[in-house]
């Protein structure tokens, strides 16, 4: 049997809830997360099959004193895995949380925070490539006369139909904590 695998997956910036669970269950499979490079392919190595939390951190402010950072969470018992997408990713096995089930956000306003960063560092700048490329693209390529023009129209409304849809997840989800919040 392999020591090793790889799976490919694709996680939009709002699944990071999604991703966690994901990696959960694969390490109670027995296979313990390495790494994530792009085009979502996901790196894991045989191991013991155990119950173990991951959980993952958008904070740019925090890479910037990456020492400091990680020896944060270290200090609480979660391992540092690595960067990618902007997300940090930290596990810790259920065995060593005292209790009930730990989380690196201490509450909701916590993970709230973290969203409205995902939505500074991320939202805004593919909001600028929607407004200045897409958009303007789109609206030539309906008056394009060229013979290719369908098949640009066909992609610009496959792009804007996509951001569309990842920025409705997640605006839901931001009004569904929002709501849980009482704000």
């Amino acid at each position: 049997m392999p020591e090793r695998k790889t799976e490919l997956r694709i996680f939009t910036i709002a699944d990071w809830e999604k991703e966690e669970r994901y990696l959960r269950k694969r390490h109670r499979e027995g296979w313990k997360f390495v790494k994530v490079g792009l085009p979502g392919i996901y790196h894991f190595e045989k191991c013991v099959p155990a119950d173990v939390v991951y959980q993952l951190d958008y904070n740019q402010d925090g890479l910037a004193y990456k020492d400091e950072y990680v020896q944060m969470f270290r200090d609480c018992g979660w391992e540092y895995i690595q960067d990618f997408g902007g997300y940090s990713y930290f596990r810790k096995p259920v065995s060593q949380m005292q209790g009930e089930e730990e989380e690196i956000f201490c509450d909701d306003a916590s993970r709230l925070d973290m969203m409205r960063r995902v939505f500074a560092g991320r939202y805004l700048s593919v909001f600028i490539i929607l407004v200045l490329l897409i958009l303007p693209n789109l609206a030539a390529q309906f008056r394009c006369a060229d013979a290719d023009a369908p098949v640009l129209l066909a992609l610009f409304l496959i792009l804007l139909a996509l951001y569309g849809w990842v920025t409705a997840m997640f605006g839901y989800r931001y009004w569904k904590l929002r709501k849980r919040l009482g704000k």
